[in-house]
């Protein structure tokens, strides 16, 4: 439980930004839905440069507390800080600085961010190596996110809109800043008994890690396949706010939306761990992405069927959610603890901040991508937030939110398809395990 709390701030960054800092560019500060894209992505793409140096720097701290836990004290609270700033510009009289202001804040929200979410998922593979261990770890791990999630996305719109206009964004803001502050002393406290693992850094340049990282085959596999479902969830979670407002035009139905997604984690999770016990990690990662996109699919109605029915299509996409949060996340220290036994060098900070880059990046690609869509069907931005949209428009919301994901993660099931590690890393080769194809 302790090692979880530390996804009370990852949850809260990871959520807040990518359901809402989208319509707060477009709906509040009036930015054009193109340029309002290139902000959200801009950021996440500078962290797939950063987070294999945060790993490779964590790799190498030397610290009686352990190479990973001085960073998760010193990051999470600059992330705190900074995502204060995020949302709290004064008017700045043009829409213009307005848009730098959010450029530069979430820069640096994406800086501190990678120096503390390389070291977090890196932390399991050295403080055990039973892969059953890892996932009862990462089931307390996306338990925790899941409430963090579900907490922070239903209350962040809703503070949101107890207040006017960028008022309400402030106050968002700092209250969620509080939140990631909770997490980071509690991971940082949480984890002090905790083994810390014996961590001897590889050899070689990082260029030359991230080049034998790269050629890790079940690595590149689970990577691919995890990148591509990060960008359907992120495009859905960036178009809840316009499904609710523009499509269902609701009131409070973005706040019920959000908890039929992320609702069914705090229930399911628990039961995706047993079924992975029972089945095996991939078998589940591949049933539970199945019921990820056939909810998706089913999303297309939101024009036509009742809310109530949207809602239920939501809530199976949350069923499925949880499972692809769980073993994924479990895996991923079975595939590093593999490299570093193989191999005999620690490799695990580089692996996760490659891990962590791609997660970043598909997150951050999703409300791209929704922002491209709506650009192509002729949103409309403004100041007011109450701008009617061409029916146009609305299509290109129901599609971003529905069949665009769908076919992503049906597109990632070929990667997944091909991965052989499951519980045991002697279940495969060496050589597969270490080299490409």
């Amino acid at each position: 439980m302790g090692y979880g709390m530390g996804s009370v701030a990852t949850g809260a960054f990871g959520t807040v930004p990518g359901l809402m800092l989208l319509p707060y560019l477009t709906d509040t500060l009036g930015i054009a839905a193109v340029l309002a894209g290139v902000i959200v992505v801009l950021p996440k793409a500078w962290d797939v440069v950063l987070n294999p140096i945060a790993g490779r720097i964590s790799d190498r701290t030397v610290d009686p507390r352990g190479a990973r836990r001085p960073w998760l004290l010193r990051a999470g609270l600059l992330l705190a800080l900074t995502f204060a700033l995020l949302f709290a510009a004064p008017d700045l009289g043009s829409r213009g600085l307005n848009a730098a202001w959010v450029l530069i804040a979430f820069l640096a929200c994406a800086s501190a961010y990678a120096f503390f979410q390389v070291p977090f998922v890196a932390m399991p593979a050295e403080i055990t190596d039973s892969p059953l261990e890892r996932t009862r770890l990462m089931t307390w791990r996306v338990a925790l996110l899941a409430l963090t999630i579900l907490v922070a996305g239903a209350s962040a719109p809703a503070i949101r809109d107890g207040l006017d206009g960028r008022a309400g964004y402030r106050v968002m803001g700092l209250v969620m800043a509080v939140v990631i502050v909770i997490g980071v002393v509690g991971v940082y406290r949480g984890t002090r008994t905790a083994p810390i693992g014996r961590v001897e850094p590889g050899s070689g340049t990082l260029r030359d890690q991230l080049r034998l990282v790269a050629g890790a085959r079940q690595f590149r596999l689970l990577l691919t396949t995890f990148v591509i479902q990060a960008l359907a969830i992120g495009c859905m979670l960036a178009g809840v706010d316009y499904l609710a407002d523009d499509v269902l035009q609701s009131e409070g139905a973005a706040t019920i939306l959000f908890v039929c997604f992320v609702g069914p984690a705090l229930l399911l999770t628990p039961l995706w761990s047993r079924i992975g016990e029972r089945i095996g990690k991939r078998a589940g990662y591949l049933v539970s992405s199945v019921v990820l996109g056939v909810g998706a699919a089913l999303a297309l109605c939101a024009q036509v069927a009742p809310t109530g029915v949207v809602f239920a299509a939501t809530g199976l996409i949350g069923v499925g959610y949880a499972g692809c949060q769980v073993f994924p996340l479990s895996m991923l220290p079975d595939v590093a603890a593999l490299d570093a036994v193989t191999t005999g060098e620690n490799r695990i900070g580089v692996f996760t901040g490659v891990w962590t880059a791609g997660e970043t990046l598909g997150l951050a690609l999703g409300p791209g991508l929704l922002a491209l869509v709506l650009a192509i069907g002729g949103y409309a931005s403004g100041t007011s937030g109450d701008v009617v949209q061409s029916e146009g428009a609305r299509t290109a919301i129901t599609l971003g939110f529905s069949i665009v994901p769908a076919l992503l993660i049906a597109t990632s099931l070929w990667w997944l398809t091909r991965y052989r590690l499951d519980e045991s890393p002697t279940a495969i080769p060496h050589h597969d395990a270490t080299e490409g194809a």
